[in-house]
């Protein structure tokens, strides 16, 4: 089984629907109300829900999803049944096997129900028609790359002490995420010297996204909330509580990270964990999420959902 423990809960929905071929007199008595067995398409949709619900007992793989809503349709046509199964979840897998599997059970029970009356029935055309949620609809694409920088704040790595782990992972997914990153550099934990730093990614270099990472927890010398305190504008708290609530669910010393995120004329920065552990789960937190950001910090509007390229206002 897939591990999907990494993954965020979104809104999953997925269409399937199949087909039955059927003779015109067994559609007649259907809608006539003849079928010794009883309505079929009323029977037909609860064993569609509880094939939707019941999917992990059937297929190994699939993963146990906790059902919000599942829709069941019928068209009757001269001489066929169209089912369409519609099914929700706020998970973090999708559930295109419980439509698909939802849907052939219902299209199975109609021909059970039927099959006295017709031995010349065909199942045919089971497919998924269509699938939402996950990250990948969530990511948005630009024209001009989004420029970022990272930023190690750390005494003992700055003395070359400890090797920096953290900060290269950042590098590592940023570029995942199709950013490129222009500037990796590892400073102490002094105030000034992550203040100038930070200035210059934001003032000068004019830098669309600066990554952080350590000087958020509760040492002597962990001073990064304060210079945010000092340089941002206006501050983006739902990013930071995004990446403690994720974590929490993880780990319980999530909740120890002072970490904030603001912004600084068009530059956003996010403070991260110094933890490897900890910016991995960030990282994964936020992003593609928060490359929706630019969009409107640049002035260009919400992304359209063609996910057209958008230019810069940079």
């Amino acid at each position: 089984m897939k591990d999907i423990s990494k993954k965020i809960k979104t809104l999953r929905t997925a269409t399937a629907e199949a087909m039955l071929q059927v003779s015109p007199k067994t559609i007649l008595c259907i809608k006539e109300g003849t079928v010794p067995k009883g309505n079929p398409l009323e029977v037909s949709k609860i064993a569609a829900i509880q094939a939707a619900k019941n999917t992990t007992q059937l297929i190994p793989y699939c993963h146990n999803i906790p059902i919000d809503f599942v829709n069941v349709d019928f068209i009757l046509n001269e001489d066929s049944i169209y089912v369409t199964v519609t099914v929700k979840a706020i998970h973090k897998t999708g559930v295109e096997m419980e439509a698909l599997t939802a849907c052939s059970i219902a299209v199975l029970t109609i021909y059970d129900m039927l099959k006295m009356l017709d031995e010349s029935m065909i199942i045919s055309n089971i497919k998924l028609v269509e699938k939402k949620g996950g990250k990948s609809d969530f990511k948005e694409i630009y024209k001009i790359p989004i420029k970022s920088a990272v930023l190690v704040a750390s005494d003992s790595i700055s003395q070359g002490k400890k090797e920096d782990l953290s900060g290269k992972i950042i590098v590592e997914r940023l570029k995942e995420q199709g950013v490129e990153v222009t500037d990796y550099k590892i400073v102490s934990d002094d105030m000034d010297e992550i203040e100038k730093t930070l200035l210059d990614y934001c003032d000068k270099k004019k830098i669309d996204l600066v990554m952080t990472t350590g000087g958020t927890g509760f040492g002597p010398r962990d001073s990064m909330p304060e210079v945010m305190n000092k340089l941002i504008e206006r501050e983006a708290p739902g990013i930071s509580e995004a990446m403690r609530s994720y974590g929490q669910d993880r780990t319980p010393y999530a909740m120890l990270s002072r970490g904030k995120t603001g912004i600084r004329g068009k530059t956003i920065i996010i403070n991260l964990p110094g933890s490897r552990g900890g910016v991995k789960e960030s990282m994964a937190a936020i992003f593609p999420g928060v490359l929706h950001t630019f969009g409107t910090l640049w002035g260009g509007g919400h992304p359209s959902k063609e996910k057209e390229g958008l230019t810069t206002g940079r």
